[in-house]
């Protein structure tokens, strides 16, 4: 036997085996790294939700002109206010199918639940048969109440975890394409 060819391959088999039990040994603060981006990613977005809420309450509070008041139009006498009709109120978004395209890369339907990550046709349409039918409805759901709605598909929905899916709906349904898109990238099926 050619011991020349044979100490060097123990060796080098030696190192291989420590190798890989250093890395792994070290591999716990990448994961910890990539957590932590994913975190702050995640709190980035929903600092941009806040502000752009608190613009919209400013608008609203402030606004810009002084409404013209006829005969017709409702006041309220305690407060000398103008109360609007339930008529004329404005929802707070419109859906503007070009920012979503830009930002997903493809055509967007409005209230089209599958937008949201972890949501499938199937269950869609588990949400469609309890009058979820749009991202509003669907923000507007408690995680219980989704959970519920899997769990009336059977065993195969038990397994989804609906956790995100009425903020994610509600930043679809509030127009925040970027925002959504940049959380959906940390995500893993809807969790």
């Amino acid at each position: 036997m050619n011991w020349c060819i044979l100490i060097p391959a123990i060796v080098g088999l030696i190192c291989a085996i420590l190798g890989y039990l250093i890395g792994r040994l070290f591999r716990k603060d990448t994961d910890d790294i990539d957590r932590y981006i994913r975190e702050n990613a995640k709190l980035e977005s929903d600092l941009k939700v806040c502000e752009q809420k608190l613009t919209t309450a400013k608008a609203v509070v402030e606004p810009k002109t002084t409404p013209k008041v006829s005969k017709s139009t409702p006041v309220d006498t305690k407060s000398s206010s103008i109360v609007a009709p339930k008529s004329t109120v404005i929802a707070a978004s419109s859906f503007d199918v070009a920012a979503a395209k830009t930002v997903f890369g493809k055509k967007i339907k409005q209230d089209d639940l599958k937008v949201v990550e972890g949501i499938g046709p199937k269950i869609e349409q588990l949400f469609h048969n309890h009058n979820v039918t749009t991202w509003k409805a669907l923000s507007e759901c408690s995680i219980d109440k989704c959970q519920n709605v899997l769990n009336s598909g059977g065993d195969r929905y038990k397994m989804h975890n609906p956790g995100t899916w009425p903020k994610q709906a509600k930043l679809a349904y509030e127009g925040q394409w970027k925002a959504l898109k940049e959380w959906q990238d940390t995500l893993y099926g809807g969790r």
